[in-house]
C-alpha cells in the first residue's frame, strides 16, 4: 500500500510502499478514506514530541472495515468507522471508572516478539498514535474504531477523530456547559471552532472567540460566536471580562501556547474553569496565581476531550445529520495523499482550518 513515511523530524514525508500485516486477534483492518491534517501531528513532523522512526503520522480517519481477526466484536467487514487514537483497554482503573481516554495500556498494541503491524521491505515502521492513518490501509485494535452511519459524509467523518471529538468533548464532556453559562474559546483552528459550536449546541449563553485572524474569528461567528476578537491585542482579554461583566465561566485554550493559556485564565470571573486542549511545547508550564486561587479559579487538562468515542462520536454523528453540527464550514481544503507536505506547510502559515487527505 501507499503510505506518507516520516524517516526524520524536520524532513519532508515520503510516499513509499508499505506492508501491512494480516489483522491477528482483536485486530481490525481498515481501508482509509478520509484523513485530517491535525496540527498534532505537525509536532511529531516537526520534532516538538518525540517518536520512533521511521514512522507514519496521521490520526484523524475514518475507512471502511477490509477484514477483522479472531475474537473481534465491535465491528464488522463493510462497517464504515471512525478511528480515535484514544484507544482503550477496557479493564484498566481508568477505562472502568469512565475515563477512557487516558487508558494507556498496552493490549491495544501488539505484544513483544510479535511481527509489526507496518513494514517498510524488511524494516518495521514504527505505529503512531496507534493509528499511522496518512496510509491507504490502517491495522488497529477493534478499541480504537468505531461503527457510524453510512449515509455520513466520509471526508466530514474524519474530523471526528480528533478535532471535532476534542473541541466538543471539552464542551460536553470535560466542562460540562451548562446552558446559559459563558464561554470563551481561544483559537479557531479545527479544535476551537468545534468547541464554539458545541457551545452553542449546549446553550451557552456569550460564546466569544479570539484569534489573530480575521476569517477565522468570521468563521467563529458563523459556527456561533456571539463576539470575537483579536487574540494578540493587548486589550482582548480585558474586552472579554467587561463583555461578560466580570469574566467567563468557561476558558477553552486550542491552540498549544503558554501565553494562550494565560489568557484563558485572565478571562475568567471567581470561580471560572479554564480548560487546556492545546499540545504545548514540553518544557512549558501553566499555572494560577495565589490570587487566581483566592478567587476559585480552576486550571484542567482536556485530553482528547474526555472522550468515551464509542459512544460520543456516533452522537455527534447524529448532530451533523441532524444540522446542528457544522463540519462543511471547517473544511478548508481536500488533498490527495500525495500533497501531504504541501497541507502540513498550510498548516504551518497558520492560514487554513483543516485540510482532509481523500483516498479514491
Amino acid at each position: 500500500m501507499k503510505a506518507a513515511v516520516l524517516f526524520e523530524a524536520n524532513t519532508p514525508l515520503s510516499i513509499e510502499d508499505v506492508t501491512v500485516s494480516k489483522p491477528g486477534p482483536r485486530e481490525v483492518l481498515i481501508r482509509t478514506m478520509a484523513v485530517g491534517v491535525c496540527r498534532s501531528d505537525l509536532h511529531f513532523v516537526d520534532g516538538a514530541y518525540p517518536h520512533a522512526m521511521p514512522t507514519i503520522p496521521g490520526h484523524e480517519a475514518c475507512g471502511v472495515v477490509e477484514a477483522v481477526g479472531d475474537e473481534v466484536g465491535m465491528v464488522k467487514v463493510g462497517d464504515h468507522v471512525v478511528t480515535c487514537l484514544s484507544a482503550f483497554c477496557g479493564h484498566c482503573e481508568f477505562c472502568v471508572t469512565g475515563r477512557m481516554a487516558l487508558c494507556i495500556d498496552s493490549s491495544v498494541r501488539r505484544p513483544k516478539g510479535a511481527p509489526p503491524r507496518l513494514m517498510l521491505g524488511d524494516r518495521p515502521i514504527a505505529q503512531m498514535l496507534n493509528l499511522s492513518a496518512y496510509a491507504e490501509m490502517m491495522l488497529v485494535h477493534e478499541h480504537a474504531c468505531v461503527a457510524i452511519d453510512r449515509d455520513m459524509p466520509m471526508d466530514r467523518a474524519a474530523l471526528l477523530g480528533c478535532a471535532i471529538t476534542t473541541g466538543a468533548g471539552a464542551v460536553f464532556n470535560t466542562t460540562d456547559v451548562t446552558p446559559g453559562e459563558t464561554v470563551c474559546v481561544v483559537g479557531c483552528g479545527g479544535i476551537g471552532l468545534a468547541a464554539v459550536n458545541a457551545a452553542k449546541i449546549a446553550g451557552a449563553g456569550k460564546i466569544i472567540a479570539l484569534d489573530p485572524v480575521p476569517e477565522k474569528r468570521a468563521m467563529a461567528e458563523k459556527l456561533g460566536a456571539t463576539h470575537s476578537f483579536d487574540a494578540l491585542s493587548d486589550t482582548a482579554a480585558d474586552e472579554v471580562v467587561a463583555l461578560t461583566k466580570g469574566g467567563v465561566h468557561h476558558a477553552i485554550e486550542a491552540v498549544g501556547r503558554a501565553q494562550s493559556a494565560a489568557t484563558a485564565v485572565k478571562v475568567l470571573r471567581r470561580g471560572g474553569t479554564a480548560t487546556i486542549l492545546g499540545m504545548m511545547p514540553l518544557g512549558e508550564k501553566v499555572g494560577l496565581s495565589a490570587m487566581d486561587l483566592l478567587s476559585g479559579k480552576r486550571l484542567q487538562g482536556g485530553f482528547m476531550g474526555s472522550n468515551r468515542f464509542p459512544v460520543d462520536i456516533p452522537r455527534l454523528v447524529d448532530f451533523y445529520m441532524r444540522g446542528l453540527l457544522d463540519l462543511d464550514t471547517i473544511i478548508a481544503d481536500r488533498m490527495p495523499l500525495e500533497r501531504i507536505n504541501d497541507a502540513f506547510d498550510e498548516l504551518r502559515r497558520g492560514d487554513t482550518t483543516r485540510s482532509v487527505i481523500t483516498f479514491s
